[in-house]
């Protein structure tokens, strides 16, 4: 928070842009601080094949945040099945981190499982769309 005036609250957001917010909207909605907590979960969905196996898929990405530097031992990460979707395995990936380090963890966890369950030989699916053209 910026600055709070008589109508309006004034707002530095996270590309250092000024929000600025009627009171009004502040008095009759929610408001989320990400930052008063000092650690903070960050919530990624990974996609695999159906083909996956998913103990080795598990263990896969749960490698990927026990050995990065800024995911915390306490709260555990956890790795789970989330969904059956239409073209993949979802899996819920969450790791806790501090909260100063929530976009570090975010990006850095997201980069490495893409590259270690490519090293895995696991299929991270697309759908596909087939098109099909009447003639006359």
């Amino acid at each position: 928070v910026k600055e709070i005036e008589i109508f309006t609250t004034k707002l530095t957001g996270l590309s250092n842009k000024e929000i600025i917010i009627p009171n009004g909207s502040l008095s009759n909605g929610n408001i989320i601080n990400y930052s008063t907590e000092g650690t903070r979960r960050v919530d990624l969905v990974f996609g695999v094949s159906y083909d996956s196996d998913i103990k080795q898929t598990k263990n896969v990405i749960m490698d990927v945040l026990t050995s990065h530097p800024k995911v915390l031992k306490d709260p555990a990460p956890a790795v789970t099945v989330l969904e059956l979707a239409d073209s993949s395995v979802n899996f819920a990936t969450r790791p806790w981190c501090k909260t100063e380090d929530y976009w570090t963890v975010y990006f850095d966890v997201t980069e490495q499982v893409k590259e270690a369950l490519d090293s895995a030989g696991i299929e991270i699916p697309y759908p596909h769309q087939v098109e099909i053209q009447k003639k006359g």
